[in-house]
């Protein structure tokens, strides 16, 4: 199998999904003036100023950025926001991720927000996997992929070339 063989998204693809996820987030708070963009850190985070980016040139809501950090190696410790509590309670809230993997991670960053009364919550991702570990779905997502258990998606969000391998 060659490396071409492994991309599963190019760059002119992935810029396509996000646009798409950026029209559904914005026809689901349609009627919303504001909406938090809770990008997973990296590149969840990544991915949430794409979408505020577009989101800022196709809507009149306003975007706001919260970078949600999560140790993914022990999600149980305490998740860290960008924003204080006060700032997000009472709106609509994205919370983004690159990779829906087997779902912890995303489930984690659920249950932190479910703390919060919020107006909506919904979830995004670029690339759904169907192999989760915990009942959580992605609201809004840029492809499904039915993989091994054994393989692993890379999503690469930074420079100029956008890119999702199939390892």
């Amino acid at each position: 199998m060659t490396v071409n063989n492994n991309i599963i998204l190019t760059h002119q693809e992935i810029t396509h999904k996000i646009k798409r996820i950026a029209y559904q987030i914005y026809e689901n708070n349609v009627n919303e003036t504001e909406v938090i963009l809770a990008g997973i850190d990296s590149n969840g985070y990544i991915l949430a100023k794409q979408l505020k980016s577009i989101l800022s040139k196709i809507s009149t809501i306003k975007p706001k950025l919260c970078k949600v950090t999560i140790d993914k190696k022990n999600p149980r410790n305490d998740i860290k926001t960008s924003l204080a509590v006060e700032e997000y309670s009472n709106t609509s809230v994205v919370l983004i991720d690159d990779v829906l993997n087997s779902g912890t991670t995303l489930v984690y960053g659920v249950k932190h927000f479910l703390n919060v009364p919020l107006k909506q919550f919904k979830t995004a991702v670029l690339v759904n996997r169907n192999h989760k570990k915990y009942p959580v779905k992605a609201d809004f997502k840029g492809i499904s992929l039915s993989t091994s258990l054994h393989e692993h998606v890379h999503v690469n969000l930074e420079g100029g070339k956008f890119e999702a391998i199939l390892n």
